[in-house]
């Protein structure tokens, strides 16, 4: 079985990183692409961050 063959088998779904979903396209994967990142972080949430040592 040769790589490219491998990777047709293969179903994925892509969360956020698209550079893996393009190189998974690139190599002809079954895959699909989710657009999310991680909420924002608030002004509290950085303050109470600034504070751990």
């Amino acid at each position: 079985m040769t790589e490219n063959n491998l990777l047709k088998e293969v179903q994925v779904i892509n969360v956020g990183l698209e550079s893996f979903y393009e190189s998974l396209k690139n190599q002809e994967a079954d895959v699909i692409n989710i657009d999310w990142a991680p909420p924002a972080i608030d002004d509290d949430i950085m303050n109470m961050l600034s504070k751990i040592k």
